[in-house]
């Protein structure tokens, strides 16, 4: 672990003209490969979107390792200045991780991935069942799309045999009003389904500030139409889970986490809110116990416990400065990592984690796409 943090540029996929400069490393069918970490990042280009691939070091630096076309098209929400999807999750590593899902906005599709190690194989294009899709979930096999565009809607897939179906009849509408390529403070934020798998969750943000709930049956049927519960705060973004299964939420307006239990009758009942004092939190990410906060307006980091009652205890109002816009995070698998991205700058940041929360800078990698927004590991 380092103390302070290195920085350094990403050479050999550098910005020209706008347009991300570099070729897909692929390896021999019958070379061997060595079981490697990643890190996936999408560009969220509007000409040609693409996954940016990185190998992950046991010292939690990064190496550039490939880029991989879509297939697809990026596109941009209506006002969006460091964060063009406006969400967490477009990025979904699924399938014991050996499947990538990448969303195409400008394209209304999804992009399905081989994955082996850094390499990609794209496998799949499919239509993401709306317009504007943003975020993608799993539970099992079950795969739901956010579409964020227009009244907003979530589509519910099954994979098999690393390729994604469309259930039948299994568009949900989630009745807001927005227009096809939607305002980023008005469209959806994020879709997960709850750990026990028993309901879907999706946030609306200035929508109408509220956090639809949908029921998921045995056969993954969902409900006809959402449990609709008032945020506690305004800007309801982004979310996790923590142990007991309760929803731990970020609501943008006052940059504050809430936690909430989700009712088996789909209605959500708070547990307590938090401010962090810093500006536009609008993503969350967790590792044993503590959430971390990212803080847009404020370039910073905030972290997050609970109380035993599951209310949210604030840690540290900036547990860490990264670059200016600060978006989307991710945490390592083994919970030691967090990668956050910087869409504003165009910047990596990369911290360790500590037995009780801190963070340590280790490195930031620069010249990356700015605004690029979602961001996995394996």
């Amino acid at each position: 672990m380092k103390s302070s943090r290195v920085i350094r540029t990403a050479a050999t996929a550098v910005l020209a003209g706008g347009a991300l400069i570099g070729t897909s490393v692929a390896a021999s069918a019958d070379s061997p490969r060595e079981t490697v970490h990643a890190l996936f990042l999408l560009t969220d280009n509007a000409g040609a979107n693409s996954v940016l691939s990185y190998t992950r070091a046991s010292d939690a630096t990064v190496a550039y390792a490939g880029s991989y076309a879509t297939g697809g098209l990026g596109a941009s929400a209506t006002g969006a200045v460091a964060d063009p999807l406006a969400s967490q999750g477009g990025l979904a590593l699924i399938n014991g991780g050996s499947t990538l899902i990448a969303v195409n906005p400008g394209s209304d599709t999804v992009s399905v991935f081989e994955v082996d190690g850094t390499h990609l194989r794209l496998v799949q294009q499919v239509s993401s069942g709306g317009a504007f899709p943003t975020s993608v979930t799993s539970y099992g096999n079950l795969v739901t799309v956010l579409d964020a565009g227009g009244a907003g809607a979530v589509a519910e897939f099954r994979l098999r045999d690393g390729r994604l179906h469309p259930l039948r009849d299994q568009v949900r509408s989630l009745g807001l009003t927005n227009t096809t390529i939607p305002n980023f403070l008005q469209a959806p934020g994020q879709v997960g389904y709850t750990p026990d798998g028993r309901h879907l969750v999706v946030t609306t943000k200035l929508s109408t500030n509220s956090y639809e709930v949908f029921s998921v049956g045995d056969d993954g049927q969902l409900g006809a139409s959402p449990v609709v519960t008032s945020a506690a705060n305004a800007v309801p973004f982004a979310f996790n889970f923590d142990a007991a299964g309760h929803l731990v939420a970020v609501e943008a307006s006052t940059s504050s986490v809430s936690t909430y239990t989700v009712n088996a009758d789909g209605s959500l009942t708070l547990l307590g809110s938090v401010s962090d004092g810093a500006k536009a939190l609008c993503w969350i990410s967790s590792s044993n116990g503590y959430f971390f906060g990212d803080n847009a307006g404020s370039g910073s980091v905030s972290s997050f416990t609970e109380s035993s009652s599951g209310a949210p205890t604030l840690v540290n109002a900036s547990a860490a400065l990264a670059h200016p816009g600060t978006t989307d995070s991710t945490v390592s698998p083994d919970g030691q990592t967090l990668y956050v991205e910087s869409g504003g700058s165009g910047a990596l940041d990369v911290f360790s984690i500590g037995a009780n929360g801190a963070l340590t800078p280790v490195e930031s990698v620069l010249n990356l796409p700015v605004a690029a927004e979602g961001i996995v590991a394996s």
